[in-house]
């Protein structure tokens, strides 16, 4: 299925795709893919901050290490989840209410003598400042609109990110979400990426996915092409000028 620009649900000025064009659409994984965290120091002195309280490097780089441990948004996964909080974490991608509880009942059991810095932690999250995105996104994602190519984000997030994408100027450049806190699917399920593929109006064989984990080499699975680039530093490209070769 392809794009006619007549279509009440097709990106503005969507053309019919070229014959000989590989895809008409990609879907993005967001962390990992477009943006990265911030980084782990910056995250808890800026946090320390909000909560009117000054931390040297020094003392932010051990308290950081050890909330890290702990379980940070957009970190590693944690080695262990107290019991207390075990069902909030299950469900952290599927609901905010239950993202916000998992991650500011993990730093919370770190000692830290900082009132109110698990919330602190937690709201930086939901900044576009507590974000990097790759250097390359916004070259590639106009290389896209401009190639009338279909673009998604398919992201496992518990909270929306379309506010920071917004903010980085990406937004406009982005036709469908598929965000698993509203559908209520997680990657690798592929009604994730059939979801994204339904809204832009694409088959999935002509749909390309990607992303830096394995869950979104899922995309497969329900018979998208899936390209992996490893995640990148805040502040760095990200590979991201591979997308625009393939689907030319």
């Amino acid at each position: 299925m392809r794009y006619v620009s007549d279509h009440p649900e097709a990106p503005a000025g969507a053309l019919p795709a070229p014959a000989d064009r590989r895809f008409d659409a990609v879907l993005f994984d967001f962390h990992g893919t477009l943006a990265q965290v911030e980084d782990p120091v910056r995250w808890v002195q800026l946090a320390a901050g909000d909560c009117g309280v000054t931390l040297d490097r020094g003392q932010a780089t051990v308290l950081a290490d050890r909330l890290v441990t702990a379980g940070r948004p957009g970190g590693p996964a944690p080695d262990r989840v107290p019991p207390a909080l075990a069902m909030d974490w299950a469900d952290r991608d599927l609901s905010a209410r239950a993202h916000r509880a998992a991650y500011t009942g993990l730093s919370s059991g770190v000692a830290c003598g900082i009132e109110g810095l698990p919330e602190a932690l937690y709201e930086r999250v939901l900044r576009a400042d507590g974000w990097a995105p790759y250097t390359d996104a916004s070259a590639t994602l106009t290389a896209l609109r401009a190639a009338r190519i279909g673009v998604a984000v398919v992201s496992n997030v518990g909270f929306d990110i379309r506010p920071l994408l917004d903010q980085w100027g990406l937004a406009n450049h982005i036709q469908a979400w598929s965000l698993s806190y509203e559908t209520g699917r997680l990657k690798p399920d592929p009604a994730s990426f059939l979801h994204a593929c339904g809204q832009l109006r694409v088959d999935p064989e002509r749909a390309l996915m990607v992303g830096d984990t394995p869950t979104d080499g899922g995309a497969a699975s329900a018979g998208l092409t899936s390209l992996l680039l490893p995640a990148g530093q805040p502040g760095a490209a990200n590979g991201l000028d591979a997308v625009v070769a393939l689907v030319r």
